[in-house]
């Protein structure tokens, strides 16, 4: 049986998740959402759904391609992640990161 293949937000997360595979690295898409902030009763007011999670390396994966100056609510995102889960490990792909790893990855590729 084929395994479902997750309907991604991004064609960015789709070519991190073909890369995954293409090493062999295990990978889960947005498997776990965290609550990072709380009203006065206690009640979440904002959550935190990483892109991917790598069990292997019990890492947590945030892709952004967006413009820089809209990273800013990702950040802070991330930020509230580390500090309310600080054992967790996080690693933000901002759009320069997601361009190198893809560069060197093309470069690996055989030719068709």
């Amino acid at each position: 049986m084929t395994p479902k293949v997750p309907s991604f937000a991004h064609a960015s997360e789709a070519e991190l998740a073909r890369l995954f595979d293409f090493y062999a690295i295990r990978w889960e898409y947005e498997p776990h959402t965290f609550a990072i902030g709380f009203d006065d009763d206690g009640s979440v007011t904002e959550a935190f759904t990483p892109d991917f999670y790598l069990p292997d390396f019990d890492l947590y994966i945030e892709v952004t391609v967006m413009k820089q100056s809209l990273t800013t609510k990702k950040n802070r995102k991330i930020r509230l992640f580390r500090e309310r889960f600080p054992s967790l490990n996080v690693k933000l792909f901002g759009k320069r990161d997601v361009e190198r790893l893809f560069g060197k990855y093309e470069a690996l590729r055989p030719s068709a």
